[in-house]
């Protein structure tokens, strides 16, 4: 009786290891997101997104301010559309602009936020016309090498 007593202790310890393992990688991996925050939702058009994805984090001065929705493409302009869910308790002004950035050298992508001057705030449903476009890192790379290469000496 108290061996059968123990190996359901035992069990029950190894399941909630599992269940707190899995919910810290679905976590580390923006799977899993757990917001009781209340969310007014904007879109925005980007010609190139890079390496963004869903879940990914919306930050205003270092703080995350909201995550990505939902990415589709525009087959009418040819651009991503990017749908943001930003915090309610966040106002921005109507003429604020986005950037996709990177957290260090080759770390994930984000979604920068800066904020304009307009008197009126975004609301629910608004579009966000400044964007700023990923900086891919392979077309750094073949502009710095094609401006080495135009740069050296011809030979005779």
């Amino acid at each position: 009786m108290g061996k059968s007593k123990n190996d359901i202790w035992v069990g029950l310890f190894v399941l909630v290891g599992l269940v707190a393992v899995l919910f810290l990688s679905l976590q580390s991996a923006n799977l899993l997101s757990l917001n009781w925050q209340k969310t007014y939702h904007v879109s925005a058009n980007f010609d190139n997104i890079g390496g963004l994805k869903r879940q990914a984090a919306v930050k205003s001065a270092g703080v995350v301010v909201g995550r990505v929705e939902s990415i589709t493409f525009d087959d009418k302009t040819f651009q991503a559309k990017v749908d943001l869910a930003l915090d309610e308790r966040f106002a921005f002004p109507k003429d604020s602009s986005l950037k996709i950035l990177t957290s260090g050298l080759l770390g994930e992508q984000y979604i920068g936020i800066e904020a304009g001057s307009d008197a009126q705030n975004l609301v629910a449903g608004d579009k966000i016309q400044a964007t700023q476009s990923a900086v891919v890192l392979e077309n750094l790379i073949s502009q710095f090498l094609y401006n080495k290469a135009s740069d050296a000496p011809s030979k005779p």
